[in-house]
């Protein structure tokens, strides 16, 4: 039987005076997260017609590894630097369906 995993989608519009800033930021944040317990695959992607846009594409065993990924110190430290240069983050938590 497939296991059914914690799926994250995360969209970060990013203030387009910070968008290489706030690019290079969020790729130092790729090896640490996928380096955590508990961490399945995550993904950064670029939108193609809106470079401002990105998306995390995470998947995770549950919720509680999510919570601890949350209060990371890489974390806590991105959340600093970008403050003030984001015009939105929207994340969606969601359960993958198994046939």
């Amino acid at each position: 039987m497939k296991k059914s995993y914690l799926t994250l989608v995360v969209h970060i519009l990013v203030k387009e005076a910070y968008r290489e800033e706030i690019k290079a930021e969020l790729l130092k944040l790729i090896s640490p997260t996928r380096g955590e317990e508990g961490c399945i695959a995550y993904d950064l992607h670029q939108d193609n017609d809106n470079p401002n846009l990105f998306l995390f594409h995470e998947k995770w065993v549950n919720q509680e590894y999510l919570t601890k990924h949350s209060q990371s110190d890489h974390i806590a430290a991105y959340r600093i630097i970008s403050k003030d240069k984001l015009e939105s983050v929207t994340a969606y938590k969601m359960t993958e369906l198994i046939n």
